[in-house]
């Protein structure tokens, strides 16, 4: 019977969360608890990389870390951004984020709404002429570089931020009591076998997002319980829901 969940993510800040709708429906206790946190890389280690931020004129962006990394390196390195520099996002919600830090244009900022680069790409071939800087995670794949070289597209690649294990405290080691861990990323994982290198699956169950997570459990002998997303259950919640209900028959 699963009655505490640890997500390894925030806490939600809205209350009209589904993970609250979850906790009062099947009455478990969900823990939020992220495993990673995400830190800015230091000015000499973006040095090595041989970068000069000006010598683009445009900034894709995948995330609001992506756009925090970027401006608070910028402002380490005295960089000042041109005013005409273009931005672009992979959904609106990550485009708005940059008012954070600069005027908000809609002549200089562009989104997509999918959350994939793919979308995005018609709007960056329509800007052909554009330099793109690509500001990245230490952890990540070459298929964005394939995509903007598909299109013939100058770009560059750098890393901006890292994700690094978000350590335990003795007393959160001593008192892991949980019926289920839930993943979204691969670094999780990493993490949960360096807090715990003893760790025994035994009963708990294991959920994850995203195929990268699922090998990461495979990979590191444990047992893979609930993956999401499923064509029937494109959300951790609604998989989680269902796996729930499932228990419960």
């Amino acid at each position: 019977m699963i009655k505490k969940i640890l997500v390894s993510q925030p806490k939600p800040t809205s209350e009209k969360s589904p993970y609250y709708d979850i906790a009062e429906r099947f009455g478990v206790e969900l823990v939020f608890r992220p495993f990673i946190k995400v830190e800015g890389i230091s000015t000499k280690e973006f040095r090595t990389q041989k970068v000069s931020i000006l010598d683009y004129t445009a900034i894709v962006f995948t995330s609001r870390h992506a756009i925090d990394h970027f401006f608070t390196l910028a402002k380490e390195l005295r960089v000042n951004i041109p005013e005409d520099m273009k931005y672009f996002c992979v959904t609106e919600t990550i485009a708005l984020y940059i008012q954070k830090y600069v005027q908000y244009r809609k002549r200089k900022v562009f989104f997509g709404s999918t959350g994939r680069v793919d979308d995005l790409l018609p709007t960056m071939v329509k800007h052909k002429t554009e330099r793109y800087l690509v500001p990245m995670s230490d952890v990540h794949n070459d298929s964005l570089t394939k995509l903007l070289d598909s299109k013939k597209l100058q770009h560059k690649e750098c890393v901006m931020y890292k994700t690094v294990s978000n350590d335990f405290t003795e007393e959160e080691i001593k008192t892991f009591d949980y019926d289920m861990l839930i993943f979204f990323s691969p670094s999780g994982i990493e993490s949960l076998t360096k807090n715990f290198p003893n760790f025994e699956q035994g009963n708990i169950a294991i959920g994850t997002f995203g195929p990268a997570t699922a090998k990461a459990v495979a990979d590191a002998g444990l047992r893979l319980d609930l993956e999401a997303p499923t064509e029937k259950y494109p959300s951790m919640t609604g998989a989680l829901q269902h796996f729930l209900l499932m228990q419960e028959d």
